[in-house]
C-alpha cells in the first residue's frame, strides 16, 4: 500500500519502526529455536553417555540386594557373624530382609 505525501513522494504504509519490530521478532525466535536444538541435541548425548553408569549401578544394586538377602538369611539360620552383621547394620538405620522365594 502506497501513501502520496503533499511533495509527491511516495511513501511506504508500513512505517520503519514496525518493520524493525517484526524483523527483532523473527530474529529472536529463529535464534531460540536454534537454543533449543543445541540444548536438546547436547540434553540427548548427555542421557546416553550415562547409559553405561547407570547400568552398572542396576548391576551394582543387584548385587547389594543379593548379598544383604544372603547375610539376613544366614542370620535366620543362627549363623553368629551374620547376627552381628544385621545387628551393626541395624543400628546403623538400615534392614535386612530375607528376599521371598
Amino acid at each position: 500500500m502506497v501513501i502520496r505525501q503533499r511533495s509527491g513522494r511516495e511513501r511506504s504504509a508500513l512505517p520503519l519502526p514496525l518493520i524493525l519490530v517484526v524483523l527483532s521478532l523473527f530474529v529472536l525466535m529463529a535464534f531460540e529455536t536454534n537454543q533449543a536444538i543445541h540444548d536438546r541435541t547436547t540434553l540427548a548425548a548427555v542421557h546416553q553417555a550415562q547409559e553405561p553408569a547407570m547400568q552398572q549401578a542396576s548391576r551394582v544394586r543387584q548385587q547389594l540386594q543379593t548379598l544383604a538377602g544372603k547375610t539376613a538369611a544366614l542370620a535366620a539360620q543362627g549363623d553368629a557373624g551374620a547376627k552381628d552383621v544385621v545387628a551393626q547394620m541395624k543400628a546403623q538405620g538400615v534392614t535386612l530382609s530375607v528376599p521371598k522365594e
